[in-house]
């Protein structure tokens, strides 16, 4: 890990600065200095170096924060020098340092990374905007990969990507509103500082999850540094790949609210909070327990009015940015699972229908080279003449790796090399489609 590191300039957006006084920290110094104590307490820490690691501040403003406490006679210098960094100082908590962590733990479990303050969240939230991207179709069909998709659909989809507005992809189960969701983010790219925690009034919400943030890089306070401020980034940030959060028919609304531990006395943020300058997936809307039209009404503001209303548990509540790509994919027609009014809250709605013949055959082809298949016309032939008609000549994205995969299954128990036969498709079709029939108890 670099001691001194910089985004690239490509990532376009702006750092959050470090801190250079206490004040530009955001937090009251009692709050800062619990932090410190509890931290101190918890990780069994002594050592100025190691403390700024932990609550995420340049050394010198923990420095001042350990001389604050030193004077509460609430930390106490030990006379142990560091093995590694010079000669620096340990400290350790007095007992009434220990009684006070103690108590403030009782209050809040939470200790580590100083918090940001919510208005300084807000700032940076905008300087990293989902909507400030503009992708070019270049871009977007990179992203798509091996993804054989109608010219039109790339033309409806690029901008409702640049919009960074809500969409809702639907139709027939198995051509790919899945991969393409997840083309879309990778077209998107870049990097953004996504918190370790806010704060709100005093109360800490957690917001960096390594589930769903994948770290880039960190700046980190230089101990050989002659000033120990080195930092190029408020290290309370956490620098991400612009986060992704994909959901299925598990989605509950509660899942859209805080997250309180009773016991810690902590509280979590909502999983869309988390996707902040990024994109949000509700995959297989219809599948979950509360239907479409109620997931999509605890939407209306934040996707009006770019924040969103979140609670306490003592009810206060307070709004947040609300800065994520929605996309809505479903396997329903918009009709048949929400009113006028939800409908027009969603801003682009965009059809995904199953391939053309021609583009079925192209997929075929590109599978079948991928599993290192051999291609064989008339087995293809009698695929496309027998089998498809049978089902109103209706391709999806999913049938050729299903048959392809399901063919090679039969090789290679049968212990024969890779091949495509009529006999072959013929099994391979009777495990992708189930006969009506009626089954006798």
């Amino acid at each position: 890990m670099n001691m001194e590191t910089t985004p690239p300039a490509s990532s376009g957006v702006e750092a959050p600065a470090s801190p250079r006084t206490l004040a530009d920290v955001g937090l009251g110094t009692v709050m800062m200095r619990d932090i410190l104590l509890k931290s101190m307490f918890r990780m069994n820490l002594s050592f100025v170096t190691d403390i700024s690691k932990v609550v995420c501040l340049p050394v010198p403003l923990v420095q001042e924060l350990v001389d604050m406490a030193r004077q509460q006679r609430l930390v106490e210098a030990t006379g142990t020098l560091h093995a590694t960094s010079g000669n620096e100082m340990g400290y350790q908590l007095t007992e009434a340092g220990k009684n006070r962590a103690m108590d403030a733990l009782s209050q809040s479990e939470y200790y580590g990374a100083m918090p940001v303050p919510l208005e300084a969240y807000k700032v940076q939230i905008t300087k990293q905007s989902i909507r400030n991207i503009k992708l070019s179709r270049e871009q977007l069909l990179s992203g798509m990969g091996h993804l054989i998709l109608p010219d039109d659909l790339i033309g409806n989809l690029g901008p409702a990507v640049t919009a960074g507005r809500s969409i809702l992809m639907y139709g027939p189960p198995g051509n790919g509103k899945s991969s393409i969701s997840n083309g879309i983010i990778a077209s998107v790219g870049g990097k953004i500082y996504v918190p370790r925690a806010i704060e709100y009034g005093g109360i800490v919400i957690s917001v960096y999850d390594p589930i769903v943030h994948s770290k880039a890089e960190a700046a980190t306070d230089d101990p050989n540094s002659l000033r120990r401020t080195s930092n190029r980034f408020d290290n309370r940030y956490v620098y991400c790949d612009r986060p992704s959060v994909i959901t299925g028919g598990e989605l509950s609304l509660d899942m859209l609210d805080l997250t309180y531990n009773p016991v810690a006395r902590t509280y979590q943020a909502p999983l869309q909070m988390k996707s902040n300058g990024g994109i949000f997936i509700i995959d297989d809307l219809g599948r979950q327990q509360e239907p479409p039209q109620k997931i999509v009404n605890r939407w209306i503001v934040p996707l009006e009015e770019s924040r969103d209303i979140l609670a306490l548990q003592s009810g206060e509540k307070f709004t947040v940015p609300f800065d994520t790509l929605v996309i809505f994919s479903t396997n329903f027609h918009p009709n048949e699972i929400f009113d006028g009014a939800a409908l027009r809250r969603i801003f682009f709605k965009i059809k995904i229908d199953g391939p053309n013949q021609e583009n079925f055959l192209k997929i075929f082809a590109m599978v079948a080279r991928k599993r290192k298949m051999p291609l064989d016309e008339q087995t293809l032939l009698y695929l496309m003449k027998n089998k498809y008609p049978t089902i109103n000549n209706n391709y999806a994205n999913y049938q050729p790796v299903y048959l392809i995969d399901q063919m090679i299954a039969v090789c290679e128990f049968e212990g024969i090399p890779y091949q495509m036969t009529p006999e072959l498709i013929d099994r391979a079709w009777s495990n992708m489609f189930v006969k009506q029939e009626t089954i006798v108890h």
